[in-house]
């Protein structure tokens, strides 16, 4: 049964309350104050003090202080007037009931309220945030965006410069050409009129030097056709010869037979490496071999890597889809990645291509006899 607290004393003004409640040995850890608009208790066990106020007070303005076993109150006045009581006066039990029912339901709106007014609070800043890193996005695409702009502009002005430069630079070609050969002109025509003032001679040497003149013509014009016209490329046919294969081999000890299988798989993976296959792009030559591709999936086996050996070995079925290990190793990565139903598939693939016959076995031991059989 908790202790009523009666010895409290209270003064006011006419906007404040001032309430001094003593309290052996009270704390802020173990007091437990409950303060409404017309309501005020504290619970500090074993004490219990409690009011019922006369006239409705500002509860979110309202202060309590705890320390040197006392807790001072105050209260602040919703309207401005002086109090004849602090506590209303003939106050029955139903009615402190219900004030304080009344209390609680108020409380709890206000707590409410105050979550969902948090809450509303927190929402706005997360939008407000979420706006803020969309306009700094937007500002950043937006300047990525311009850099690329001004590189791309940037990059055509120096192709048109370049452009420009190796155009200056053929004219200003021509423009040698031409007048290297009038100079070889102008030479010529000089000669010829040394030549004039001379006798027998000297004609029969001005007509060489003509003739010399327009044989350099010629070649001067003959050579700007060479730099300027490229000259066509010839026609013709190479024949290529290909020794044959010999088998000295008597026919009973001759591998004749496992040759041309050799060859068969050999032109059927060259064909299947022929072929559009995007995988097939970053290999090196010697990557594209079932047979490099299967010691592949077998060193990734090894490291319990199965999806990759599962791609590996995919890489080399579709190269080559005549090899039963390939299947079976295949069926192996699946069993141990539990697909069972893979596993059946690929090892009743590996059983058709030697042509053994199927049983009705369980999945799992039909891979692991094909494991023991073969192994990886």
């Amino acid at each position: 049964m908790p202790l009523q607290v009666s010895d409290y004393s209270w003064e006011q003004t006419r906007t404040a309350v001032f309430i001094s409640v003593p309290l052996r040995g009270v704390s802020v850890r173990d007091a437990d104050v409950f303060c409404t608009e017309n309501y005020l208790k504290v619970n500090c066990p074993p004490f219990l003090f409690e009011v019922f106020l006369y006239a409705p007070i500002d509860d979110e303005s309202s202060k309590a202080k705890i320390g040197n076993d006392t807790i001072v109150f105050t209260l602040h006045k919703k309207e401005a007037a002086m109090w004849e009581t602090l506590s209303l006066s003939s106050v029955d039990k139903e009615m402190m009931q219900r004030i304080r029912e009344k209390s609680i339901l108020q409380a709890q709106e206000s707590a409410k309220e105050a979550m969902e007014a948090k809450a509303s609070a927190r929402r706005e800043d997360q939008k407000y945030t979420l706006n803020v890193m969309m306009k700094i996005e937007e500002e950043e695409r937006k300047r990525i965006e311009d850099m690329k702009e001004n590189e791309r502009i940037k990059a055509t002005k120096e192709l048109e410069t370049w452009k420009e430069h190796q155009r200056k630079a053929e004219e200003h070609k021509i423009i040698q050409r031409e007048e290297k050969l009038y100079q070889q002109e102008k030479q010529i025509e000089e000669e010829r009129k040394k030549l004039k003032h001379k006798g027998l001679t000297r004609n029969s040497i001005s007509r060489n030097l003509a003739t010399k003149g327009r044989n350099s013509e010629i070649i001067f014009f003959e050579k700007l056709k060479e730099d300027s016209i490229p000259a066509p490329r010839s026609v013709g046919n190479i024949k290529i010869n290909f020794t044959p294969r010999v088998f000295p081999t008597a026919l009973r000890e001759s591998q004749v037979a496992a040759e041309e299988e050799w060859l068969h798989k050999q032109a059927e993976a060259r064909r299947a490496t022929n072929t559009d296959i995007p995988e097939l792009c970053d290999l090196k030559e010697e990557e594209k071999n079932p047979e490099w591709l299967k010691d592949k999936g077998n060193k990734l086996f090894a490291t319990e890597n199965y999806l990759a050996a599962i791609n590996a070995y995919n890489l080399a079925i579709r190269l080559n889809n005549k090899i039963p290990l390939l299947y079976l190793n295949r069926a192996a990565c699946h069993l141990k990645l539990k697909n069972l139903h893979k596993a059946i598939e690929d090892s009743s693939k590996a059983y058709r291509i030697m042509k053994l016959p199927l049983r009705l076995i369980h999945p799992t031991k039909l891979c692991k006899m094909m494991l023991r059989r073969f192994g990886i």
